[in-house]
C-alpha cells in the first residue's frame, strides 16, 4: 500500500520527481474498478485524479488516513467536496493552470464552424476542390455569446473581441457593471436573450443541480438558424438529445462539442452530421496546460504531507 494514489493518466515532469521522493502507486485506469480502488486507498494519505475518479462518500470513508484530495482540473463535480472538508481532508484543484488552453480551443472551434474548416478538409482528401462550396463567414462583426463568464469565459471574450466580435454574456454570479465586462465593452443579458442575439454561443459554465441540462430543445429553437453553439465546459449542462433534434430541425447552423453527456459517448446522430465537430475533451490538454496542472497537485501534495498549507485550495 503507498501513502499517494494516482487513479488516473496524469504524467509530467512533476510527477516523476514526486514518485521518486515519495511512495506513490500509479495506476492509469484504477478508476475503473471500484473495488481496487477501494482495497489500494486504505493507507493512502494523498489521492491525485482528474474527472473519471468518483470520490464519492463511499471512497472518502474506504481512506481513513486520507489528508489530501488532488484534482488535476477545474472542476470539482466529481468530488464530494463538503463530505471531505467535514471529514477534515483538504481539496485542492487547478482553477487557473487550463483556462488559457480551454480558451484558446473556444477560439479554434468558432474558426472552425465559421469556415467549415473540418469539411472543406475531408472533401479535400477525397479529390474536391470546391472552393465557392466552402465559402464560410467572418467572426468579425458577429456577436459572441457567452454562458458563464468567469476565468476561462472572460479569456474567450478577450480573444474574441481581437477579432473584432460584439460580446453579450448571462452569468448569475456576474453583475453588469463587472470591470471585465466593462473593459470588453460588453454587455449582461438573459440566457434567453442571449440564445436569441448571439451569432456564436460559447458555453463556460460549471455543472451545478442548477445547470444540469440547462440547454434544452427550447433553448436551441431561441437561436437563430444561422448560428453556432460551442461547448468545451461539461457536457452535462445540455441536453443532447434535444440539441440533436434543433440540428436536425435546422433550428441553429451547426455544434461543436468538447464534451458529453456521457463520456465516452455512444454512437448518436451527431456523429453523422458534417455542420458538427466532435473532439474527445481535450480543451485542456494542451502541453503547456498539463505542465501547469501537474506541478500545482505535485506540489500542493508536498506541503500536505510535510505539514504545511497547500496553495490552491478549495474553499467550499
Amino acid at each position: 500500500m503507498s501513502d499517494v494514489l494516482v487513479t488516473e493518466n496524469i504524467q509530467g515532469v512533476s510527477m516523476v520527481r514526486l514518485m521518486d521522493d515519495l511512495d506513490v502507486e500509479f495506476d492509469a485506469y484504477l478508476w475503473q474498478n471500484v473495488d481496487q480502488l477501494k482495497e489500494k486507498i486504505k493507507t493512502a494519505k494523498a489521492l491525485i485524479v482528474r474527472n473519471q475518479t468518483q470520490v464519492n462518500r463511499e471512497l472518502i470513508d474506504a481512506a481513513p488516513d486520507l489528508k489530501i484530495i488532488a484534482r488535476a482540473g477545474a472542476g470539482l463535480d466529481n468530488v464530494d467536496t463538503q463530505y471531505a472538508h467535514e471529514k477534515g481532508i483538504v481539496v485542492c484543484f487547478t482553477p487557473d493552470a487550463n483556462s488559457l488552453s480551454v480558451a484558446e480551443l473556444a477560439i479554434g472551434l468558432m474558426l472552425s464552424l465559421l469556415r467549415k474548416v473540418p469539411e472543406a478538409r475531408q472533401d479535400t482528401l477525397t479529390g474536391g476542390w470546391n472552393r465557392i462550396k466552402f465559402t464560410g463567414s467572418e467572426l468579425h462583426g458577429k456577436t459572441l455569446g457567452l454562458i458563464g463568464m468567469g476565468r476561462i469565459g472572460t479569456l474567450t471574450a478577450t480573444r474574441a473581441s481581437a477579432f473584432g466580435m460584439k460580446i453579450i454574456a448571462a452569468d448569475p454570479y456576474l453583475s453588469a457593471d463587472a470591470p471585465h465586462l466593462k473593459q470588453l465593452d460588453g454587455k449582461l443579458v438573459s440566457l434567453d436573450e442571449l440564445l436569441v442575439q448571439a451569432d456564436v454561443v460559447s458555453c463556460h459554465s460549471p455543472l451545478t443541480p442548477d445547470t444540469r441540462k440547462l440547454l434544452t430543445y427550447l433553448h436551441f429553437c431561441l437561436m437563430k438558424p444561422t448560428a453556432f453553439f460551442i461547448n468545451t465546459s461539461r457536457g452535462e449542462v445540455v441536453d443532447e438529445s434535444g440539441l440533436t433534434q434543433a440540428l436536425l430541425e435546422h433550428k441553429l447552423a451547426g455544434a461543436a462539442l468538447d464534451v458529453r453527456e456521457t463520456e465516452p459517448p455512444n454512437q448518436c446522430p451527431l456523429n453523422q452530421m458534417e455542420n458538427v465537430i466532435l473532439t474527445p475533451h481535450i480543451a485542456a490538454f494542451t502541453l503547456e496546460a498539463q505542465e501547469r496542472v501537474v506541478d500545482s497537485v505535485c506540489e500542493d501534495v508536498r506541503l500536505v504531507l510535510s505539514g504545511k498549507k497547500a496553495i490552491h485550495v478549495f474553499e467550499s
